[in-house]
């Protein structure tokens, strides 16, 4: 396995060693759950970030994070607004329903100036205004997109602006799924406050970026962290030792870890770019490829130990890591190009 070239998943990377550091320097005596002194910097370290006041709160994993903002904003008989493709509808075991005690999702396809998995207000408009305002269907409460999207697509400060002027108009909450919102964030300038414009909530990813165990649920409406408080406890991710989560978050906000970590990541994504050709099934914004390949040619890329997953019968996804070999990524985007 030494010699395997990894484009798995960024999931697959290692944590980061300033991440380790600043949770060993968090192994000492310190008050549990979230009442220790790491955890009690997190509003004021994002608020900064951010450039408006927000509050945070860690949690284990991106679909908590997701399904816990979603929470304070969507009611059982209520519904969410998302990309057919959207990481709570495909990729979350069901997991909205269950945090939102039914709540439904409410399936947008590209279309209406959409594209690459990401949403517009024309398209969510076509899709919520046949909709019947009385009991006997589900109304819209919440939108919900992601940053970067799931075909690796950015969402720009103007596509932020008027999706958030929609949603207010509409009366519904924004929710940004940010599990590569630090990639986003690297390609659009490296901003955080233009990376999530106007949106309400934010799951901030850290665990594909170098952390080993925690995300960040950003909420902009401070008011609502203390029902999101009451619903980590219910769905049992208030940890008893949180000092470490924070302490992951923490060390990644140091010194714009978590941006330098993407940048790398983004810049090994366009090294193989650079060979993908016509092959690319969409634009490269972040950190992950989408390129038409046949089984042959997956298997003569497999023959060379780079290891991919499939994307459907003639394509593949690469996607790369803040730990991507410079190497592994020319090789990569060489062998591509001479298929």
């Amino acid at each position: 396995m030494s010699d395997v070239k990894p484009f798995l998943s960024d999931n697959a990377a290692p944590v980061h060693p300033k991440v380790w550091e600043a949770m060993r320097a968090s192994d000492r005596a310190d008050n549990p759950y979230d009442g220790d002194a790491l955890s009690a910097q997190l509003d004021e370290r994002f608020s900064d970030l951010f450039g408006r006041e927000c509050a945070a709160l860690w949690v284990a994993t991106g679909t908590a994070a997701n399904c816990l903002a979603l929470s304070t904003m969507v009611q059982p008989h209520g519904g969410v607004v998302c990309h057919e493709e959207a990481h709570i509808e495909v990729d979350e075991g069901g997991a909205p329903g269950f945090y939102l005690h039914g709540a439904k999702l409410m399936l947008c396809a590209d279309g209406h100036g959409g594209e690459g998995a990401k949403l517009t207000p024309d398209q969510i408009a076509a899709h919520i205004d046949p909709i019947r305002d009385d009991v006997h269907q589900v109304q819209p409460h919440a939108i919900a997109i992601t940053q970067a999207s799931e075909y690796g697509r950015c969402y720009s400060r103007a596509e932020l602006e008027a999706l958030s002027a929609f949603a207010k108009s509409r009366g519904l909450g924004l929710h940004m799924d940010g599990a590569r919102f630090a990639n986003a964030a690297a390609f659009l300038g490296g901003s955080a406050k233009e990376a999530a414009y106007g949106v309400d909530s934010l799951a901030f990813g850290f665990i594909k970026n170098g952390a080993m165990s925690a995300e960040a649920v950003v909420l902009f409406d401070p008011e609502q962290a203390s029902l999101a408080k009451y619903r980590r406890k219910r769905a049992g991710h208030l940890q008893c030792k949180g000092r470490y989560l924070a302490a992951q978050i923490l060390a990644m906000l140091d010194g714009d870890l978590w941006l330098a970590n993407a940048a790398h990541a983004n810049a090994a994504a366009g090294e193989i770019a650079s060979g993908c050709g016509e092959r690319l099934m969409h634009p490269v914004e972040a950190n992950e490829l989408f390129v038409t390949l046949s089984p042959e040619e997956r298997d003569a890329l497999r023959a060379q130990d780079f290891a991919f997953y499939d994307w459907g019968a003639d394509a593949a996804r690469f996607v790369t890591a803040w730990d991507t070999r410079e190497e592994h990524a020319a090789a990569l985007g060489k062998a591509i190009a001479s298929l």
